[in-house]
């Protein structure tokens, strides 16, 4: 807990995925039951929205709609915990900081400054992304599905591809 008990405890998970999105949202629903919100929760990712990995091929596809999506800020609403865009970028662990870049748009214009968001508790759900194995020529050859833009390039690849046929 917090040194000074009028504060409520800090969490703060780093990465909206699946795991990081399912605790969020229930210490979020589990914090709005206690009358005198002993913690807040909040969720950082560098992406407003959400679609459940396992779900990329189906987007890469076109058989999976994007506007299937989990917003975060409506999400974080409805579950009672607080969603910060951005990507984290460091980590003091002495003085309990985490320290989020500068969130940018696609031309480069700086959105939200870069930031630091402190925390009593860190849990860091990052993820996995793919792995090579070392495998030469996998990197430049393969079309990976770890990111949402990602499969929605591979979808529009697939159909440059059907159009050339």
């Amino acid at each position: 807990m917090s040194e000074n008990n009028t504060n409520p405890h800090r969490i703060l998970i780093v990465g909206g995925g699946a795991g990081g999105l399912e605790l969020a949202s229930k210490l979020g629903r589990k914090s709005q039951k206690k009358r005198n919100k002993r913690f807040e929760v909040t969720l950082l990712d560098a992406s407003p929205t959400h679609i459940w990995k396992p779900l990329y091929h189906e987007v890469a596809a076109g058989s999976l709609d994007i506007a299937e999506q989990v917003e975060y800020l409506a999400h974080a609403r409805l579950c009672h915990f607080n969603f910060r865009l951005g990507k984290m970028d460091g980590l003091d662990r002495n003085k309990q900081e985490v320290y989020v870049k500068a969130t940018c748009n696609e031309v480069g214009e700086e959105l939200i400054p870069r930031r630091t968001l402190t925390y009593d508790t860190l849990v860091i759900a990052v993820g996995s992304v793919h792995n090579t194995f070392g495998i030469k020529g996998v990197e430049e050859h393969c079309l990976f599905l770890d990111t949402e833009q990602q499969a929605l390039r591979f979808q529009k690849h697939l159909l440059e591809s059907y159009i050339k046929a």
